[in-house]
């Protein structure tokens, strides 16, 4: 359901989601990588580089997937086989369709991947998620289906190859121009880096406990809560969309228990 007719039906929430490693329990372009392409140890110095700024997200991420040389139908085998969902993802999307709470996927992997992925793990139904993304394309002269027969076409000129505020920004300046009374709650859940311009965007941000995000969005001062899995998640997007509780107070509480799990950690060591 592409902006702007995710506003048509008058949605009090509109929930961005990262995929790999936020609805899946394992990363699948690092999974491909590490086991077609050129390994776990190659990745993660790539990994070191773009955090110390010395290579962007993009060019690190094109040296990963043209390091996999089998066939692309290979490789989504491969992801189907291995990658699952977070156990708790499919029962949030029932309530969410159920609730008029439209789901869009922003995300640094290509569509085909992410697609294949939902509608086995998910169901059908998956396939009326909005993904937007990086694509696989056929290299000049060859196709997917053979060795070395394709690449990644990134979703736009950005340093991280897929800027996914720029797919937000229309629903948050939409909504600005709208009653008070009908605005609709930006949600974005996420767990890396490259969520924190998408999450600037949204009301309320959720940050998978345990990764750099959760550290970036408390030192920026960004409204957030930490999760574990999809149950808290939906148990918070329950009582917003109906109005149980806000993202102000949601915010503050997270901020609180991030604060008090910190100092509990300090005072261990």
């Amino acid at each position: 359901m592409p902006f702007p007719d995710a506003l048509k039906g008058h949605p009090k929430c509109i929930f961005f989601t990262d995929f790999d490693g936020t609805i899946t329990l394992k990363d699948s372009n690092d999974y491909i990588t590490d086991n077609l392409g050129f390994g776990l140890e190659k990745r993660r110095q790539g990994n070191i580089v773009v955090l110390e700024g010395k290579a962007s997200f993009r060019d690190e991420f094109r040296k990963m997937i043209d390091s996999i040389n089998a066939p692309f139908p290979e490789c989504v085998k491969l992801l189907l086989e291995n990658i699952k969902l977070d156990p708790y993802f499919k029962e949030f999307y029932t309530w969410s369709r159920e609730n008029n709470v439209p789901v869009i996927v922003l995300s640094s992997g290509m569509t085909d991947v992410i697609r294949a992925l939902l509608v086995k793990l998910v169901g059908p139904e998956a396939n009326d998620i909005e993904i937007i993304c990086n694509e696989c394309v056929d290299r000049p002269g060859k196709n997917r289906n053979e060795a070395g027969g394709w690449e990644i076409k990134f979703h736009d000129d950005s340093h991280f190859g897929h800027d996914k505020s720029l797919t937000i920004r229309p629903y948050a300046e939409r909504i600005a121009k709208m009653p008070e009374n009908e605005r609709p709650t930006l949600l974005y859940a996420g767990d890396g880096v490259s969520d924190l311009s998408a999450a600037q965007e949204t009301d309320l941000l959720f940050a998978k406990k345990g990764h750099d995000l959760v550290t970036f969005c408390e030192k920026e001062g960004m409204p957030f809560t930490v999760f574990e899995d999809w149950k808290s998640i939906l148990a918070t997007t329950k009582d917003i969309n109906s109005g149980k509780t806000s993202v102000k107070k949601v915010a503050a509480e997270g901020a609180e228990a991030f604060k008090k799990e910190s100092s509990e950690v300090k005072t261990t060591k």
